[in-house]
């Protein structure tokens, strides 16, 4: 008794010394963000929830773009096959954890057996033709290893770290598939403001054109304004037609993403406003990065590996399985359950390992590099979130300055096109500084949807790499 609970004692400090202990490694970045790529006070940054807390229906407000992003949820299909691989991994993980219980079987058989005269049993000759009947039923455990060293329990934390991080994995892709129907959703709206731009602005040099063109008949205009008027008619006509093409482009990119065509309800008129976006600071440590899903999913990936060291380590020791059962057996089968019909077999098996060319050690060296990439992976992912925390950061602050510059040099353009106009109805200038003035308010106003866009984008991305969307 005291010989088996000192084996048993032994056992399990080797079991908890097999099994390297996992540390998190420390950050391989700064701990803190860049200076000057906030300028929230710090008030602010304590104050407003992280990315990971807000929730997606909490960052866009538009109730459009939410049933958008709820129809990509449950159509796409890059999404779908992700949780399907999750069902896998979780299935694999419950192999592997059945591993650690004994596997139970119940059979029941019955056998005749015909004996002719010239049969001989045990040396004997059969005097006449006899039919032998018998009757089995057996519980039995099937080669049930008794994990000393913690082989089985590893293996079952490995697989359970790869399914958590397969998970995590799913998540990373939810998050990467809300912030692409995002953008998509608003390069649609944004291509849309600019067609409907331009077709306004087809509509002033078309009126305009109508009006020299009179005046040129009554000698009025000259054939120079003329043709000036028409220039900006036929540029205007082919802004209207690369902005209906781009606009069908943006279309079918959303549609793939949501895997079914978009309700023209549904369906964005204009760029909006960025008040339907929620702002999302990072805090002030660059460890908010070890909530980001692919980060997590990395350091499951780390834990499995440091399992898998344990089981390769658990490999070097002797492999112990028992198989038993018990049950009756009878020629008759009314006598198949009474006491003198009881069976029971007990075999335990010893598997020593003396020698195998090296494949264990070579299994376990493995086993030791693979823990080293998975540091490297995780690593790398930490510093790439790094990178694309600090670059959306850097534009935020600029591009609301680039912003608010390129509004105020529409209001300027704005007014020196309604002056020039004046001027020119009144016979001071000719339409040349007209068209001067006109096309210059047309290109600040294409600027500045294009800078909205990259502003709002801006904020889609940086509230995608701290994390939120799940």
């Amino acid at each position: 008794m005291y010989r088996t609970l000192l084996v048993l004692g032994m056992a399990a400090c080797l079991t908890g010394c097999l099994q390297p202990k996992y540390s998190r490694p420390a950050l391989p970045v700064p701990p803190a963000w860049p200076e000057n790529q906030t300028t929230a006070p710090q008030a602010a940054v304590s104050s407003t929830p992280q990315a990971a807390d807000v929730k997606w229906r909490e960052f866009f407000t538009d109730k459009r773009l939410q049933s958008v992003i709820e129809v990509a949820l449950a159509n796409n299909r890059d999404l779908r096959m992700a949780a399907l691989n999750v069902e896998k991994v979780q299935e694999l993980y419950r192999i592997q954890r059945a591993q650690q219980f004994p596997n139970v079987s119940a059979s029941v058989n019955a056998d005749d057996y015909r004996f002719s005269k010239t049969t001989k049993i045990a040396g004997f000759s059969v005097p006449n033709a006899v039919t032998v009947e018998q009757y089995n039923a057996n519980l039995g455990v099937a080669s049930w290893e008794l994990d000393l060293f913690g082989r089985v329990r590893s293996l079952k934390q490995q697989a359970l770290e790869q399914y958590l991080a397969t998970e995590q994995a799913r998540s990373a892709a939810q998050i990467s598939l809300v912030a692409a129907v995002a953008n998509a959703y608003l390069a649609l709206g944004a291509d849309r403001e600019n067609l409907r731009l331009a077709q306004a602005t087809f509509d002033d040099q078309e009126a305009s054109y109508e009006l020299i063109h009179r005046s040129r008949d009554a000698g009025i205009a000259s054939d120079l304004d003329l043709r000036e008027a028409q220039t900006q008619v036929e540029a205007a006509r082919v802004d209207i037609a690369r902005y209906a093409g781009q606009v069908a482009v943006d279309e079918n990119a959303l549609n793939l993403l949501l895997g079914t065509p978009v309700a023209g309800d549904l369906q964005p008129s204009e760029l909006g406003s960025d008040q339907a976006l929620k702002d999302v600071l990072p805090g002030m440590s660059s460890a908010v990065l070890l909530r980001r899903p692919d980060i997590l999913s990395a350091e499951h990936q780390l834990k499995a590996a440091y399992a898998n060291i344990g089981a390769a380590r658990a490999a070097f020791f002797p492999q112990i399985t028992l198989t038993g059962g018990g049950g009756f057996m009878t020629s008759h089968l009314a006598d198949l359950f009474t006491g003198d019909s009881k069976t029971w077999t007990f075999a335990p098996q010893v598997v020593m390992p003396i020698f195998d060319a090296g494949t264990r050690r070579a299994n376990f060296r493995v086993a030791k590099v693979d823990r080293d990439l998975a540091v490297a992976e995780y690593d790398k992912a930490i510093q790439s979130a790094f990178r694309e925390v600090s670059d959306s950061l850097a534009l935020r602050t600029r591009l609301m300055e680039q912003q608010d510059a390129q509004q105020a040099l529409v209001n300027a353009l704005d007014e020196t096109y309604r002056l020039s106009d004046a001027r020119y109805k009144a016979g001071i200038d000719s339409y040349l500084s007209v068209l001067v003035a006109q096309r210059s308010l047309y290109g600040a106003q294409q600027a500045l949807v294009s800078v909205r866009m990259t502003r709002m984008s801006n904020l889609v991305t940086l509230y995608k790499v701290l994390g939120g969307g799940a």
